[in-house]
């Protein structure tokens, strides 16, 4: 399959491109940018429950070490393949570059639906996962993280398999981990929280204030739309959509965060399921169309685009999730006037305090909960900032200020470094 398929590979790339041409950065520091440093595809077999073996396909892309070791998630999701994989590594590259940490970019995942494997299935999908791509990642190689269908058991069973076979406990093999073995307080929420952070910036940036009056819309009602539907509820928004891939639903008056938090997080249950006075059930194309303040795509890719692109209401759309609009979207969007908060600044708070988590195992010295939330809002602040500055430099939208904001830092490392052989 092509490595240049997906619609979000393609639109990384054109965000490149429009971000190169509107600094005139460097055609050979662009060109150096448009592949991946490497990209490794592995078989993983395994005995399932029944006896028999299947075999999945997994990938690990490390898209830039320039800044420093690969950093990215593992995804363990149906839809995963080297295309989606790699776009996803090389927006974790322009990410962190954005936000100033000394990492690089990069992206695993596995081919699977994770719902249909028990839970020693998965464990001895991790673990095999974790032994096929071990040569290639470590603390200070390429340190992954939980994405989709991952959480924090998921990095227990490929930190301690990346143990066993080094014969030491590394703690800085991954972030996202338990606390109990060497994770932080605050990163499972960090994602949620950060996008939470960015949308009181761009208030602040409109003289406005999050209110009663503030409506809000969630589509990913899950690791990302939980903790920030919980940060701008405390603050007295109201939260009047939010979804899962089963459907939505809607309150005028404001959902009860609280109570759908339970429901969806220590229930399992399903937002088809959700019944209660004043809720209507809708679709997840209704949710995007809403006429809210502020629209949260915190799910996957790819979920406004051109065909739906004119239904979107929306005053403020932050984007929770990696590429939740394509590249027309985004255009058509931008100028109706539509404030586009870019996902490479709005979802990083989970890379940051991934980041956090690395540097604390590697010290072994653990922050408390309430500097590591300052911490991250000061970074997130300060990158808000410069987005702004550059936004109104080149007379362009956030998300191209974003893109051009990382390139700049980049293009000055990757300039600094040089090319080998030369």
């Amino acid at each position: 399959m092509p490595l240049y398929h997906s619609q979000l590979y393609k639109d990384s790339l054109s965000q490149l491109n429009t971000a190169a041409k509107t600094m005139n950065a460097d055609p050979n520091i662009v060109e150096r940018l448009r592949y991946p440093k490497r990209a490794i595809q592995v078989s993983i077999p395994i005995r399932l429950d029944d006896g028999t073996v299947k075999t999945f396909e997994g990938y690990r892309v490390q898209h830039s070490m320039t800044l420093g070791p690969g950093k990215g998630g593992i995804r363990f999701h149906p839809h995963v393949d080297l295309s989606e994989t790699t776009a996803l590594a090389m927006l974790m590259t322009f990410k962190c570059a954005l936000v100033g940490l000394p990492l690089g970019g990069a992206k695993g995942g596995i081919k699977v639906d994770p719902n249909l494997l028990s839970r020693q299935e998965l464990q001895a999908l991790t673990r095999r996962y974790a032994m096929e791509v071990g040569p290639f990642v470590g603390p200070d190689k390429d340190i992954p993280a939980p994405d989709i269908g991952t959480d924090r058991q998921t990095m227990a069973w490929f930190m301690d398999t990346y143990s066993q076979i080094n014969g030491y406990a590394s703690h800085g093999v991954v972030t996202g981990k338990p606390i109990s073995i060497g994770g932080s307080l605050g990163r499972e929420a960090a994602t949620g929280k950060g996008v939470a952070y960015c949308i009181n910036f761009a208030y602040d940036k409109m003289d406005k204030k999050i209110d009663q009056n503030t409506t809000i819309a969630i589509h990913g009602f899950g690791k990302v739309g939980i903790p920030a539907a919980i940060d701008l509820a405390d603050q007295g928004a109201r939260i009047v959509a939010v979804s899962d891939y089963t459907g939505a639903v809607y309150c005028e008056q404001g959902l009860n965060i609280a109570e759908l938090q339970t429901y969806v997080m220590k229930s399992k249950g399903l937002l088809k399921d959700y019944e209660r006075p004043g809720v209507t059930k809708i679709t997840n194309e209704e949710l995007l169309s809403l006429d809210v303040s502020v629209l949260i795509p915190a799910a996957i890719d790819s979920v406004i685009t051109k065909k739906n692109m004119e239904s979107v209401k929306a005053k403020i759309i932050a984007e929770g999730a990696n590429g939740p609009l394509t590249k027309e979207a985004i255009k058509f969007l931008s100028d109706k006037g539509v404030f586009i908060i870019p996902d490479i600044l709005c979802n990083a708070g989970g890379v940051i305090v991934s980041y956090f988590e690395w540097v604390q195992g590697l010290a072994h010295f653990f922050w408390d909960e309430d500097q590591i939330n300052k911490t991250l809002h000061t970074i997130l602040k300060n990158s808000f900032a410069e987005v702004v500055k550059k936004a109104e430099h080149y007379n362009c939208d956030m998300k191209t200020a974003a893109m051009c904001a990382a390139l700049g830092k980049l293009e000055a490392a990757m300039k600094l470094r040089g090319l080998f052989p030369g």
